[in-house]
């Protein structure tokens, strides 16, 4: 009877506590509110449609080669014979890199271009040619017309291989991604490491960019606002590196990450506790 009785005076104040501790972490888990995480707010419907536009004109229509990129260049036509000069081979066994080349032909591997310090490349017959500037559709140009003195009607393609960005900071999966696509947007390349967590300030990601002169380039976007589609760093380039970092509140919001683990803690608490005083 004595052991009942106490029961009773200590179960009152100890279902008190457990439920303002659940209480308390499920408060700081609903901190978040909608504008803070949605993104391009701000959009505006037109002529009552499901589409609208925004103006595009500064972001870049393709990718610049420039110093220090890797391509590849191969030249064919009808007379293969002719064009086969043009495609420098790799001789012996291949290693490192060797699933990056480009097979030609008879399944031989081709050699690729450094684009130097100074913007050039050396190709076959040709010798020195500038190409840092240009973009791919431009330099196959400039390449078409230079071979077709030496071969009837070529083809010409070029593919920028290094073609990689870095995504750092608050994303599922941060890391350095390569990208087949010559065009790769700043979501897609959030996409790619599985977006931002819900940590991750999206008002004030951090863009850096390697400019022409080898000077570094940056700058603050914020993913909520509309506005940030018109930007020129909204279209990534090659070996751009994007920051996530934490909301200023981190502290709090580390509670928020692990509630869950608060919660089943808890829970558990509970079951051995009405386990116990029954």
């Amino acid at each position: 009877m004595h052991f009942c009785t106490n029961k009773s005076l200590i179960m009152p104040p100890l279902k008190n506590l457990i439920f303002l501790l659940i209480f308390s972490v499920v408060s700081i888990s609903c901190g978040v509110s909608k504008s803070e995480i949605v993104y391009f707010q701000g959009l505006q419907l037109q002529n009552n449609e499901n589409a609208g536009s925004i103006s595009s004109s500064e972001i870049p229509k393709n990718l610049s080669i420039k110093s220090n990129d890797l391509i590849s260049i191969t030249v064919s036509a009808l007379e293969q014979t002719a064009a086969a000069p043009f495609n420098l081979t790799i001789q012996g066994s291949l290693v490192g890199s060797a699933a990056a080349q480009i097979q030609f032909q008879n399944q031989q591997a081709l050699q690729n271009y450094l684009v130097d310090s100074e913007g050039n490349i050396e190709f076959p017959i040709l010798g020195t040619v500038p190409v840092a500037g240009l973009s791919r559709q431009e330099l196959q140009s400039v390449l078409k017309i230079k071979i077709s003195e030496y071969v009837q009607d070529p083809i010409v393609n070029v593919r920028i291989l290094n073609f990689q960005v870095s995504v750092l900071g608050e994303v599922k999966t941060p890391g350095t991604y390569d990208v087949r696509d010559e065009y790769l947007t700043l979501p897609q390349a959030l996409g790619l490491a599985g977006d931002l967590t819900i940590f991750g300030e999206r008002k004030n990601v951090l863009v850096i960019r390697q400019a022409e002169n080898n000077t570094k380039q940056y700058k603050y976007l914020d993913l909520t606002d509309s506005n940030t589609l018109s930007s020129p760093f909204y279209m990534l380039r090659q070996n751009d590196v994007i920051y996530i970092e934490p909301k200023s509140n981190y502290l709090s919001a580390s509670y928020t990450r692990n509630s869950q683990v608060y919660i089943s803690i808890l829970s558990a608490l509970i079951s051995l506790t009405i386990l116990i005083t029954r």
